[in-house]
């Protein structure tokens, strides 16, 4: 299917304050150094790089309750992504948010799904990772917000986040698939058993193969919705793909895996937004991880082999 816009806004969310280890504020640059813009240019995109939004370094930020660290400074993070997607939604552009660690889809959905709202319009969500991010400030075992993000988003978890845009949930819990999950805290499975989202572990991912999954998955989101957001923590991926991410787990997508994924998202003509995450290239080898970026992000976007 061919996409109708074909104007694209590029944030960047240099933020760590979410993840229990640094370096993921340095993905934007890792990200655009590998190419982002002039490739999305070569498929016919006109590519609007907004640069990043404003993020305290965690030296001068305030940590707050420990099992919920840094969620003010987030929060005003968040709620400023929250407006420049907006903006670029109300813009007819098609939002591309560049991570950060993963809590910043609280701001990116948050924005995409009051541009829909006001429309009278729901959102789905395809949310690919190697965690389910659906830990809430009681059963966290870190209180690092980057595995709560999806949780909030659902409406569990502190109130301040939660409500975001002054709404909540952001997305209705039929309306959400979790792709290549394994390994979740004791906790969060049962959260993730109770939840009503659409779960997909490696292991199903092994059995009935990537197609089978991400067709279905594409279903449930587009199923009564405007479309969907694909948000992609990069360390959903094996960490022989993408070694450059704060919490690699052995046993992921694969690159080509990820790339059958991403052409079906633009198979489908119903992505509304797209970010990636947690590229870290303080782990990387020779930004290897913000090069897989820019090749998921440019298949989604419709890059074809013929």
């Amino acid at each position: 299917m061919i996409r109708q816009n074909k104007t694209v806004r590029v944030i960047g969310a240099p933020m760590d304050l979410g993840a229990g280890r640094r370096g993921v504020d340095m993905g934007p640059s890792a990200i655009r150094l590998a190419g982002l813009d002039d490739a999305l240019r070569a498929l016919g995109y006109i590519v609007n790089d907004a640069g990043n939004v404003d993020v305290p370094a965690p030296e001068v930020a305030g940590v707050g309750e420990s099992v919920a660290r840094y969620l003010e400074p987030i929060r005003q993070v968040c709620d400023n992504l929250r407006v420049c997607v907006r903006d670029a939604c109300q813009a007819g552009e098609t939002p591309i948010v560049l991570g950060g660690d993963h809590s910043i889809a609280i701001g990116t959905v948050s924005g995409v799904a009051e541009h829909y709202r006001s429309k009278g319009q729901s959102i789905g969500v395809l949310w690919v990772d190697a965690h389910a991010d659906m830990n809430t400030p009681d059963s966290s075992p870190s209180g690092n917000i980057h595995g709560m993000p999806l949780a909030t988003l659902l409406g569990l978890g502190a109130p301040s986040l939660v409500e975001l845009g002054g709404f909540s949930p952001k997305v209705d819990r039929e309306h959400v698939c979790l792709i290549g999950i394994r390994n979740l805290d004791e906790n969060e499975k049962q959260i993730v058993r109770n939840s009503g989202i659409h779960a997909y572990t490696m292991r199903e991912i092994d059995e009935r193969g990537m197609r089978a999954v991400i067709r279905e998955a594409i279903g449930f989101a587009t199923d009564g919705t405007a479309g969907f957001h694909l948000s992609f923590d990069i360390d959903g991926m094996d960490p022989s793909a993408a070694p450059g991410v704060g919490t690699p787990v052995r046993g992921g997508i694969n690159w080509r895996e990820a790339q059958l994924l991403a052409e079906h998202v633009a198979d489908s003509g119903k992505m509304l937004s797209m970010e990636v995450t947690e590229v870290n290239p303080i782990l990387d080898v020779r930004n290897q991880s913000g090069e897989v970026a820019v090749d998921v992000v440019t298949s989604a976007f419709g890059k074809r082999i013929l």
